[in-house]
């Protein structure tokens, strides 16, 4: 499974992949306000909604009926899960420290000015408070699974070789492959971009953009926090402009510029302002600068490679992650005491709640 160590830095990545944490409230009664408990410790319908806000806030049709109640049972669902890891960490003595949340916090501000980051947590209707809050959640939630789960997991070199053996057509490569990245600047931007920095709003703008980001480049820059700092392509910004692997007959038939200028590249090399042109209409969609990150050549995998192994070794450790966590939350789930009043609620209402 291919990471980007940047993507850290993705703070719409990063609000969306957090464990979803309950956020500390002063409600009622158990029926009105309290949604859900988890040994004693109550879920309030704020909790529900801010999350459920958050998920939605950027969706050109808000859900609503059975699929606004699907939603909030899902939120509640991952809410009362988090509870009783929390629950766990306590016993076990793995909460996060203040020290970790700042920390955390530092690194994923530390891209943006305060005034970038505070648009952005306005977007996602989170406070500072909240976000520290879910951080502090996560990376408790993180410290458990590493403990309880992830700790547990081996891969021999056996495992690795009864994989490839029985899998070995998946690392025969029929045509060269290029793992491509890019930033991506154009005169109308996307209001659903990821990143709005700079925005252009014409041509000359988007020029100008493109040039400040081609500078930055030659200044020694990082290409992935340039991407997601200022590329305006909604698909790959938050993940530092990683477009992944794409075979070269594909590449062939992008357009003729992109192409003649990324098959002369070499790994680690990126290339100067691209003008991508609509082969159609002869518009200007935008400006682009394509990094190469690697190359593979045509042909069969062997098991000695060591990317073979490595990427044998991941996917087996993901998936055995899965099926031991998906079994430790069965286990927490059969020790602790859970009310799921908004479930009842729905059972109650043939289906619906708001």
């Amino acid at each position: 499974m291919k990471r980007n160590s940047h993507s850290v830095h993705a703070l719409a990545a990063l609000t969306a992949a957090l464990l979803l944490a309950a956020l500390a409230g002063c409600k009622s009664q158990v029926g009105g306000d309290v949604m859900a408990s988890v040994d004693g410790r109550k879920i309030y319908a704020s909790d529900v909604q801010k999350y459920f806000e958050n998920q939605t806030s950027s969706a050109e049709n808000a859900p609503t009926g059975e699929q606004s109640t699907t939603l909030r049972l899902n939120i509640l669902h991952e809410l009362i899960d988090d509870e009783i890891l929390m629950r766990r960490a306590e016993k076990l003595g793995l909460l996060a420290t203040d020290e970790e949340v700042d920390r955390k916090y530092g690194e994923i501000r530390s891209p943006y000015t305060q005034e970038e980051f505070d648009k952005r947590l306005k977007e996602k209707k989170l406070t500072a408070s909240d976000f520290k809050h879910d951080l502090r959640r996560s990376l408790t939630v993180e410290k458990v699974i590493n403990k309880e789960v992830t700790s547990k997991i081996n891969v021999s070199d056996q495992d690795i070789t009864d994989y490839y053996n029985a899998h070995k057509a998946e690392f025969n490569l029929i045509e060269p492959q290029y793992h491509l990245a890019q930033i991506f600047v154009t005169p109308t931007p996307n209001p659903q971009a990821h990143n709005q920095n700079n925005k252009a709003q014409n041509e000359p703008d988007a020029r100008k953009k493109i040039q400040m980001i081609a500078n930055h480049l030659e200044s020694g820059e990082d290409f992935a926090t340039l991407a997601m700092n200022y590329s305006e392509d909604a698909e790959t910004s938050g993940n530092g402009g990683d477009l992944g692997f794409t075979p070269e007959s594909s590449l062939r038939n992008t357009d003729p510029s992109t192409r003649d200028i990324v098959m002369k590249l070499k790994p680690g090399q990126y290339s100067s302002v691209i003008a991508v042109v609509n082969p159609a209409s002869k518009q200007l969609m935008g400006f682009r600068i394509v990094k190469l990150l690697a190359k593979e050549p045509a042909g069969q995998r062997q098991l000695a490679d060591p990317r073979v192994q490595q990427a044998v070794r991941s996917q087996l450790r993901d998936r055995r992650e899965q099926l031991l966590k998906a079994a430790y939350y069965e286990i927490l789930r059969n020790s602790a005491r859970v009310e799921n009043y908004y479930a009842k609620k729905v059972l109650d209402g043939n289906g619906m709640v708001k």
